[in-house]
């Protein structure tokens, strides 16, 4: 092998594993996403709960973020609150590396086109959004599905039941297991856009610190308010995912379709607030979590340049 193509391989590794990082401690062979998961789980359920019921003339309908909890607690118990959990450590770390190693390398592609540096980190930040979804969103259309269901967390199927069930009926395609994945597709690719675009051009536009102490929080304030930005830019096209993964309002008639259709559906018969639903638990678990996602991903890879 060339000098030239083990600098490369090296320098993918470097971006993989520091991508995988993010949601992999391998120091300790200990997953770290997990704990992040198990904490803040609950929120995503509770998001999915608000973004899939139709306004108050559902029956089903919260009154709140408080009340979502207590009835899910009440009639499901602590349990309901970590349905669907096991998608999301299936996917974390793949779809961290992902994420990372694609941003790095639409990046180093975007260097040769007369596109400036700063609008360069935004679409090579969609470009890996889009490439990321493609991943995740399989395990997405089983996630919602379990999380939608309300009966007890001991009577509803296993994830890999789900998962059978969801290809013996409706197979892999766009009406099964890839079900939603357009909105699947401007999610991520809209939240990663402006993560890695805001993220990288506000650190470079404000000084660093010699102080370590102060350099970690003003990279993490940073990723703070990149995570939030991100989270309230792109939630239309979460709800909209939540509606077509998840249940029908009629069973076995499709109402939420697509993903643009779903959204002027959801704007025309409940309103634009409608299209912000679970807003304040995607933000209580996106914000912080994507500052600390970007730091892991910084140090790790800084640490492995450096010794490896």
């Amino acid at each position: 092998m060339t000098p030239k193509k083990q600098s490369l391989l090296k320098e993918a590794s470097h971006q993989i594993i520091a991508g995988g990082s993010a949601g992999y401690d391998s120091q300790s062979a200990h997953p770290v996403c997990l704990v992040e998961i198990c904490l803040m789980h609950p929120l995503d359920v509770v998001k999915t709960r608000f973004q899939i019921q139709r306004g108050k003339a559902d029956p089903n309908s919260y009154k709140g973020l408080g009340d979502c909890f207590r009835t899910i607690f009440r009639t499901e118990g602590v349990y309901g609150f970590y349905k669907g959990i096991l998608p999301p450590i299936l996917a974390e770390t793949p779809k961290r590396a992902v994420k990372f190693f694609t941003f790095e390398q639409y990046k180093k592609l975007l260097s040769f086109t007369p596109i400036s540096p700063g609008m360069a980190l935004s679409v090579a930040g969609l470009g890996s959004g889009l490439t990321e979804a493609l991943v995740v969103n399989p395990f997405e259309v089983v996630k919602v599905r379990l999380q939608a269901n309300r009966d007890s967390f001991k009577v509803q199927p296993s994830t890999f039941a789900q998962a059978r069930t969801i290809i013996n009926t409706d197979g892999f395609g766009l009406r099964g297991l890839n079900k939603g994945l357009t909105s699947t597709l401007g999610r991520h690719g809209v939240f990663n856009m402006i993560y890695f675009g805001f993220y990288f051009n506000v650190k470079d536009a404000i000084p660093a610190s010699q102080d370590p102490r102060l350099e970690f929080m003003r990279k993490f304030a940073i990723g703070l308010v990149s995570g939030t930005v991100s989270s309230c830019v792109n939630i239309p096209f979460d709800v909209a995912k939540s509606r077509i993964q998840g249940p029908q309002p009629v069973p076995g008639e499709i109402k939420y379709r697509s993903c643009f259709q779903t959204m002027a559906l959801v704007y025309r018969e409940e309103g634009y607030l409608a299209l912000y639903k679970g807003l304040i638990p995607k933000i209580m678990r996106l914000g912080p979590g994507g500052a600390v996602m970007l730091l892991v991903y910084e140090y790790v890879s800084g640490w492995l340049q450096k010794n490896w």
